[in-house]
């Protein structure tokens, strides 16, 4: 069975952040699809530090939950960010906590169907749903989207709830990353995946 990962970058379990997760998890149930949310933002993860110590040990040096997710990740056919809005950003602690995951796992992202879903009360959604989606564009991971921008709206799960068109979104998101999912799986298995070129890395060390 395919399964998805839905990340809550919210200090909140049950906030607005989870609510619009929730709402996803019910659709992928009914399209088949295992779903486990998993709580990011009421846990202590500190950011990467650039120490290299991944490529040696093959996890990430701080042995957290990013290790825990890793393996879980790396089953999965898609995996969903969501996070509320701060000052305009997503919360610091899915940034490392997706920097870390990201950098510190060597196993192929490509063609695993990643979404992101934002919250906030008003403003700052877009930018953040912005952010989010750099994961997924530089790890040829395609991106799933919905009838409008994947972002809810309230200040707490009560105004989440009375946001339909949010709803919406999350639900029309869910059964479009179904689709995707499950059509991928198809073509895989009757044209194989695409060819992926790794000989090329321009870093201009020479200073020229």
């Amino acid at each position: 069975m395919a399964k998805v990962l839905l990340l809550n970058g919210s200090a909140k379990s049950n906030g607005c952040t989870a609510t619009a997760l929730q709402e996803m998890a019910q659709v992928f149930e009914k399209e088949g699809i295992e779903s486990e949310i998993i709580n990011v933002g009421n846990k202590n993860i500190r950011g990467c530090i650039a120490c290299g110590k991944c490529e040696e040990l093959g996890k990430c040096v701080f042995d957290d939950l990013v290790n825990e997710v890793a393996p879980k990740f790396e089953e999965a056919d898609g995996l969903v960010v969501g996070s509320p809005v701060y000052y305009a950003s997503p919360n610091g602690t899915i940034l490392s906590f997706m920097d870390r995951l990201f950098y510190s796992t060597s196993f192929s992202k490509h063609l695993k169907v990643g979404a992101a879903v934002v919250s906030a009360r008003r403003g700052g959604n877009s930018a953040s749903f912005d952010v989010l989606n750099k994961y997924f564009s530089i790890s040829g991971m395609p991106i799933a989207t919905s009838t409008y921008w994947n972002q809810v709206h309230g200040f707490t799960a009560d105004d989440v709830r009375k946001d339909l068109e949010g709803l919406q979104t999350m639900r029309n998101l869910a059964r479009n990353m179904a689709f995707m999912i499950k059509a991928f799986a198809d073509a895989k298995e009757k044209y194989g995946e695409p060819e992926v070129e790794r000989s090329f890395f321009t870093s201009f060390s020479d200073g020229k």
